[in-house]
């Protein structure tokens, strides 16, 4: 039986952790020492004491700013070969639909098979895509189909990896040590997001884009070897499993029918949907922070909200060992919301740049407890499919922002539809929290 079980009292509708993550892999779940003065804020660093998980961490470090060479160097090709913004839009859903497919799939084959040989052979598939990207631009062949056919083989090998990656965890490190790695690796993650964009945009000029591609094909042999020295994660219980539809529509049912885990999706989806302003960036830096230059306005405040998570990160000490998983969602979302909400109002940059990196704390914290209850509320043969579904909402939400905030600021002016979309986050959010009770209960 997986230990990760939950359990459910109809009577006060109460979800709590039942077990812990399979003790075989990892190292004794002692109590830790009580930290003072500055170490109470600083990271929590204890799922790296476990040796499996450490190698899987230490590698995202370099892979993580090996993949941003190549998300900037994809869509620079296609602009040096185009001149046209729209087919760089066109390039973005070319790997956006089989990401999709691919990781609701992926989820699925992650519940019936190997988990490390699942990770082993997708990284090799994207190892091999960035090598074919680095072919062809040495080559100089200048396709753009060709460059959307690879950017698509690489997503859905993207798709295939992500659930498998994210559910192993559970399998490597304590329970209750699941906020902190996921403090660690989306600390990794958002910290790759400021320095991979800005080591692209150092590096072109040098090197070149064939050498871009290269380097992360080099990055992702770390990952390899990492994964190589994992241990064997079969699957728990009946090994006998397929990975079909009627697989992924189990994955979905079982969601429908846990409440806790229904909600810490529908938290996101709130938060990204309403709340993140990012396509009106480039309106706001023109006419709302233009005297700044425009340029200088526009890179800040893509930058805020990843320096402010990644602040989050590197302070997760402070909420990593909470118990109450469901409150520090709804905190954080709410926190979000009215932090988006400040950062329509201000009229300042340097202003509007702390709201946005107040946001960013924020969203470090939702990130980590979401990502908590999901491998803590869901059993072991389930955790791929629902990092699966976690995969497409993370990945669909902002782009569904980008449609409604641009909407939005086109009709109602850039300032009015960010604020009200914040205000909109913390009213929704505070309803879903009294009319279901689920999550607001859950704790480990």
């Amino acid at each position: 039986m997986d230990t990760s079980e939950t359990s459910e009292t109809s009577q006060t509708g109460d979800t709590r952790r039942t077990g812990g993550a399979d003790t075989a892999l990892t190292a004794p779940s002692a109590g830790a020492p009580s930290r003072r003065g500055w170490r109470r804020w600083a990271m929590d660093t204890r799922p790296l004491a476990v040796p499996a998980y450490r190698r899987l961490w230490s590698s995202t470090i370099v892979t993580t700013v090996g993949s941003q060479l190549t998300a900037v160097a994809v869509p620079k090709q296609i602009y040096d070969i185009t001149h046209s913004s729209a087919w760089v839009g066109y390039a973005s859903l070319a790997g956006l639909v089989p990401m999709v497919a691919f990781a609701l799939w992926g989820g699925a084959v992650a519940d019936a098979v190997d988990r490390r040989k699942l990770l082993l052979v997708t990284n090799i598939g994207i190892a091999v895509t960035s090598v074919l990207f680095w072919a062809q631009a040495f080559a100089g062949v200048g396709s753009v189909l060709l460059l959307m056919v690879l950017l698509a083989l690489q997503q859905a090998f993207f798709g295939l990896n992500a659930p498998a990656r994210t559910a192993s965890i559970a399998r490597l490190v304590p329970a209750e040590q699941l906020a902190a790695a996921n403090a660690l690796g989306s600390t990794v993650a958002q910290t790759g997001l400021v320095v991979g964009p800005l080591l692209a945009g150092a590096l072109i000029p040098v090197v070149g884009l064939p050498e871009l591609y290269l380097l992360d094909a080099v990055a992702l042999c770390v990952t390899v070897w990492a994964v190589y020295r994992l241990p064997a994660l079969p699957p728990l219980g009946d090994s006998a499993r397929r990975a079909g539809l009627r697989e992924i529509g189990e994955g979905f049912r079982y969601l429908l029918l846990r409440k806790v885990l229904l909600l810490s999706f529908l938290a996101d989806i709130v938060a990204m949907v309403f709340g993140m302003p990012r396509a009106l960036f480039p309106q706001l830096a023109a006419e709302t922070y233009g005297s700044w230059g425009e340029g200088l306005a526009l890179g800040l405040l893509f930058a805020g909200i990843p320096v402010g998570a990644v602040l989050g990160g590197l302070c997760s000490g402070v909420f990593s060992r909470a118990r109450r998983h469901g409150w520090m969602v709804i905190g954080s979302v709410v926190g979000w919301g009215a932090a988006i909400a400040g950062f329509g109002l201000s009229g300042n940059l340097w202003v509007a740049l702390a709201f946005l990196a107040v946001a960013g704390v924020a969203d470090m914290v939702s990130m980590v407890f979401r990502g908590a209850i999901l491998l803590s509320a869901a059993t072991d043969e389930m955790r791929g499919r629902m990092q699966g579904v976690f995969t497409v909402v993370v990945a669909g939400g902002p782009r569904l922002a980008d449609v409604l905030h641009g909407t939005a600021g086109s009709v109602f002016g850039p300032r009015a539809a960010v604020a009200g979309g914040g205000a909109l986050v913390v009213l929704v959010m505070l309803v879903l929290t009294l009319a279901v009770p689920a999550l607001r209960r859950y704790r480990i």
